[in-house]
């Protein structure tokens, strides 16, 4: 049996147009040629018209998405309005700045 740890990949695209965006995933989980699901969600929906698209470990993709929505209603709750694509962008970055030792492999905890 295959480590839980080895269940990654994926890829993730988005681009800009002059009066649209658009952002892409596939949809597979697996490893190598084992395929355990095609309909694995990489892009989560955070606001009327704002979105995020993740890839790597399955666990990781579902926790940061979490952790994110969660962060995104206080600080809707908080500030009264919705929050502002590079605001959310800034809270993205946070996030991720936070866990940087989780990606020292020598450190066994987070």
């Amino acid at each position: 049996m295959k480590s839980i740890m080895s269940y990654n990949g994926g890829a993730v695209m988005a681009m800009r147009g002059k009066n649209c965006v658009a952002i892409a995933a596939d949809r597979r989980f697996g490893i190598q040629a084992q395929m355990v699901t095609t309909d694995f969600q990489k892009i989560f929906p955070m606001g009327d018209r704002l979105y995020i698209g993740l890839a790597g470990l399955a666990t990781d993709v579902q926790t940061v998405s979490q952790r994110l929505k969660f962060r995104l209603n206080l600080y809707e709750l908080k500030e009264g309005r919705q929050i502002k694509p590079k605001t959310f962008m800034s809270m993205v970055s946070n996030l991720l700045y936070e866990r940087r030792i989780c990606l020292k492999p020598s450190l066994r905890q987070c």
